[in-house]
C-alpha cells in the first residue's frame, strides 16, 4: 500500500520529530519506507529518516507492507499533517 503525503507541520523535521515519527514507526509490524525523489528510506530507521531534508509542504510516499498497513500509513499520515 501507498499513499503521497505532503508534510503540514509548523516546524521543520529536525532531530526531536524525527525520532517521534521513527518510534511511531516502529510501534507497527508492517515494513515502512518513505520516497522523495530518487531516495527511498526505511521509516524505522533514525539515520534514514535523517538523511531526508523533511520541511513543511515537502511530499513524501510512504509505502507500507503488511498486516497492518493502512492503519501504520494512516496513523503516519496523521502525524506528518499535525
Amino acid at each position: 500500500m501507498k499513499k503521497d503525503v505532503v508534510i503540514h507541520m509548523s516546524n521543520s523535521m529536525e532531530a526531536t520529530p524525527i525520532a517521534h515519527l521513527v518510534q511511531l514507526a516502529n510501534q507497527f509490524d508492517s515494513q515502512i519506507y518513505f520516497e522523495m525523489g530518487t531516495k527511498k528510506v526505511n521509516a524505522k530507521s533514525i539515520m534514514g529518516m535523517m538523511s531526508l531534508v523533511l520541511t513543511s509542504g515537502s511530499q513524501v510516499t510512504v509505502s507500507a507492507e503488511g498486516d497492518d498497513e493502512e492503519k501504520a500509513i494512516a496513523e503516519l499520515e496523521q502525524f506528518l499533517s499535525a
